[in-house]
């Protein structure tokens, strides 16, 4: 095990990457913002914005390489922008506006953690 406690020997795998759905639309989400921060202790570090593709991912992952490490790490998914700029008509306040994603990164393999989404609902789940 080195220092980030991950196998010698072998070739480095860790990413970590996301893709948002628009279930309402039936359409990927695309130009939605995205946050990522990584924990420490009770603070958090914020580490990078990105913005969806017109596929809804990311043109890279978020995480890879010597950026990719064991630990607490959150997403933010500005899903209110996002529905406010396809022309959603929300409540004020709006059901959901930001939702965040808090996850651990344990193992140096590919973590995808995509956002299903609607004005009023959402799920994600561990990819691959």
């Amino acid at each position: 095990m080195n220092a980030k406690g991950y196998q010698m020997g072998k070739p480095a795998e860790g990413r970590l990457t996301t893709h948002v759905l628009d279930t309402a639309s039936g359409q990927p989400a695309a130009g939605m913002e995205i946050a990522l921060y990584r924990f420490n202790g009770e603070g958090r570090t914020h580490l990078k914005t990105v913005t969806t593709n017109a596929d809804g991912r990311c043109d890279a992952p978020l995480l890879e390489g010597g950026a990719f490490a064991p630990g607490e790490y959150e997403l933010i998914f500005e899903v209110g922008n996002y529905l406010r700029k396809q022309g959603v008509t929300l409540p004020a306040p709006a059901f959901l506006d930001r939702v965040p994603i808090r996850f651990g990164i344990a193992d140096d393999v590919h973590y995808h953690v995509p956002l299903l989404v609607s004005p009023y609902g959402y799920s994600t789940y561990r990819g691959s």
